[in-house]
C-alpha cells in the first residue's frame, strides 16, 4: 500500500486532498504539509528512514503555485535523490503540464479535484511503484481509424478524430482539443502527426498540430503568421508558414 504526502498551502484544499487519499484502499497512510519547505523536511526524514522504514513516502501529491519554494522547484530538488518518491502534481493551472512531465511526473491532476480523477492518479502511482498488480490497460490499438481512445477516471472513451480541432504537445503527452473540451493522451505529437497526416492534420509549430478543416482564418501581421481555430489564435512558425499557406490555398 502506498504512503502518501499531500502538499498544498491552502488548508481546506489540503485537508480535502488528505481525506480523499486516505479513503482510497491503495493508500496505506496519507499526511499533509502546508508548504514545500515543510514537505522537503518530511521527505528528507523519509529518505533517511529508507524505502521500507516507518517514515517512508512513496508518492507526493504536489501543488505548484505556493509561496516561497514552489512545487516545480521541489520536484527538481527531488530528482537529485537516489530514490525519490513519485510525484503527482495537483494544480488549478494547465500551463505547467510540459514542465511537470519533463520532471517525470506520474500524473497531472487539475483542481477542483474529482474523486475518480484522483483515483486514476493513485492507480498510476501504484502501478509504477509496483504496489499492486497493474490494472487492465486500454489496448494500444485504436478501435478504428476514425477514433482515438482517451482515458478519464479509469473509463475509456472514444473521441472522433474529426472532432479534434488541434493538438498541443505537452512533453511526452499530447492534449487533444475539441469544441467540447480537451483530453490528455500519452502519445507524442510526432506520432499523431504521422498518423493523421492523411486526415488533413498539419504541423504549424513545434508544439501544435492543426486540422485544416477547422482553420477559420489565416492572419498576417507585421511578418508574423497565425491561424484562428475556433476562438483560439495559434502562432505559425516561419518554418511551416509557406507549406500551410499553400495547403489552405488548395483546400476546397
Amino acid at each position: 500500500m502506498l504512503r502518501a504526502l499531500a502538499v498544498d498551502d491552502e488548508r481546506p484544499t489540503l485537508e480535502e486532498l488528505v481525506y480523499l487519499l486516505n479513503a482510497d484502499p491503495r493508500i496505506g497512510a496519507a499526511e499533509g504539509a502546508s508548504d514545500a519547505t515543510e514537505a522537503l523536511r518530511r521527505i528528507n526524514r523519509a529518505l533517511e528512514s529508507g524505502p521500507d522504514g516507518p517514515d517512508a513516502i512513496d508518492v507526493v501529491f504536489l501543488d505548484i503555485q505556493m509561496p516561497g519554494l514552489d512545487g516545480l522547484d521541489l520536484a527538481r530538488l527531488l530528482t537529485g535523490f537516489a530514490r525519490p518518491p513519485l510525484v503527482v502534481f495537483v494544480t488549478a493551472h494547465e500551463d505547467f503540464a510540459v514542465q511537470a512531465f519533463d520532471l517525470d511526473a506520474v500524473d497531472y491532476v487539475l483542481k477542483p479535484v474529482r474523486r475518480e480523477r484522483l483515483a486514476e492518479a493513485v492507480r498510476r502511482a501504484a502501478e509504477q511503484r509496483g504496489a499492486t498488480p497493474p490494472a487492465p490497460r486500454i489496448p494500444v490499438h485504436e478501435p478504428d481509424p476514425d477514433h482515438i481512445t482517451v482515458e478519464l477516471g479509469g473509463v475509456a472513451r472514444f473521441v472522433p478524430v474529426d472532432d479534434i480541432t488541434h493538438v498541443e504537445a505537452q512533453g511526452d503527452y499530447a492534449r487533444l482539443h475539441t469544441d467540447k473540451g480537451s483530453h490528455l493522451v500519452r502519445i507524442p505529437l510526432a506520432t499523431l502527426e504521422e498518423r493523421w497526416r492523411a486526415r488533413g492534420f498539419v504541423r504549424i509549430h513545434r508544439r501544435h498540430l492543426v486540422a485544416l478543416r477547422h482553420i477559420g482564418e489565416l492572419r498576417l501581421d507585421a511578418g508574423t503568421v497565425s491561424v484562428l481555430v475556433g476562438t483560439e489564435e495559434l502562432q505559425v512558425s516561419r518554418r511551416h508558414a509557406r507549406e500551410l499557406r499553400d495547403l489552405l490555398m488548395r483546400r476546397p
